[in-house]
């Protein structure tokens, strides 16, 4: 496996390349060209500057999160086909830089839900969190105002003030689009990029929704081990896989995760890796990364990673907010660093303790 960090570029991240550099383990960064709307192309000079400014601080681009997909294409309206030819282009300009790894989401409208994004913890830390009550009693239009006050100054992906001021037309987007068409619509998306995912050696790692249920009546099909071999077989690709994250799958408790992971040999191209701490079903945390500040067994979910043979990158998911770091909420270097040097001494104790037969 590889150990990377992920970097939302000099204009807008508050962590600075020098300093994931400095963290012990890691290799490289996964980002992406943050000011790129969906359905627009990825152009290869662009590229290539974001991977210089990268290897210059010696680190490597491990991999893309994301290239999104646009709603044209999640919905399937008539400008679908232009946005798969465009994306099919993007992609063909990250192979032409030699970047094999693209994370996305098939999520309508919000890429993900929390609904406090600095709560704070015995120990004084903060960190987002989810409450269905919370969720059941806001409208949705008013979603991103009830949390925007939280985000420390920063742009958060998936809610960007542009797309937000939108939200009213997306709900309406996807007024009669259930689970079987959202899946459709993934499906005839996947079909038409496998040609230069394998002309490149790209690999698509779609991410679980977050969290895995639906939120306010929205679809959501990337929830659980059953949706997840559906699509595995629908578009039977080695370079059709997942972003194995334990946060997302993890927020339903009926998922076993390590069972998950063995189910997908050759499928799981990329892992977040973070802990959630519960206190009901549909009221949780997120904490640090050690096992006994949440409820995953981490040393099971890094070890069922390394019995299937994964080689590809992890990284450290959302970090609490500590040591009075002032940063996109989930994205701090601090509790990040922790967590990349926990995931690194689990793996390195599985890894000897298998090649000594223990």
């Amino acid at each position: 496996m590889e150990m990377t960090l992920r970097w939302y570029g000099s204009k807008f991240d508050t962590v600075k390349l020098w300093q994931i550099r400095q963290i012990p383990g890691v290799t490289g960064v996964i980002t992406m060209l943050y000011d790129k709307q969906p359905g627009e192309v990825w152009h290869q000079d662009e590229i290539h500057a974001l991977k210089e400014e990268v290897e210059a601080a010696g680190l490597k681009i491990a991999g893309i999160e994301s290239v999104n997909v646009s709603d044209a294409i999640k919905v399937g309206t008539a400008e679908r086909d232009q946005h798969i030819a465009n994306y099919i282009e993007s992609l063909e300009n990250l192979g032409k830089e030699d970047i094999h790894l693209v994370a996305y989401n098939f999520m309508p409208v919000f890429d993900w839900t929390r609904t406090e994004l600095a709560r704070v913890r015995p120990d004084g830390s903060t960190v987002l969190a989810y409450t269905q009550e919370a969720v059941d009693a806001i409208d949705p239009e008013k979603m991103f105002e009830s949390i925007s006050g939280e985000m420390n100054g920063t742009v958060m992906p998936g809610w960007e003030p542009e797309r937000m001021a939108h939200v009213k037309e997306l709900f309406e987007m996807y007024k009669d689009i259930d689970e079987e068409k959202l899946f459709e619509n993934l499906v005839y998306f996947l079909k038409a990029i496998m040609p230069v995912c394998n002309k490149y050696d790209i690999k698509m790692a779609i991410h679980p929704d977050d969290p895995a249920w639906s939120v306010f009546g929205l679809p959501r099909i990337i929830t659980n081990k059953e949706n997840l071999l559906r699509m595995m077989k629908a578009v039977d690709d080695v370079h059709n896989g997942i972003t194995f994250c334990t946060g997302s799958l993890g927020t339903n408790l009926g998922n076993d995760l390590p069972d998950i992971i063995r189910s997908l040999p050759g499928r799981i191209h990329f892992a977040h890796i973070r802990n959630l701490q519960f206190h009901s079903p549909t009221n949780f945390e997120e904490s640090a990364h050690l096992s006994s500040d949440g409820t995953f067994d981490m040393y099971e979910i890094v070890k069922a990673l390394y019995d299937i043979g994964f080689e590809g990158p992890i990284r450290p998911d959302h970090g609490r907010m500590i040591w009075g770091e002032v940063a996109m909420p989930g994205y701090g270097l601090y509790d990040r660093a922790l967590g990349a040097t926990y995931i690194n001494g689990l793996w390195e104790a599985i890894d000897k303790a298998s090649k000594r037969g223990i």
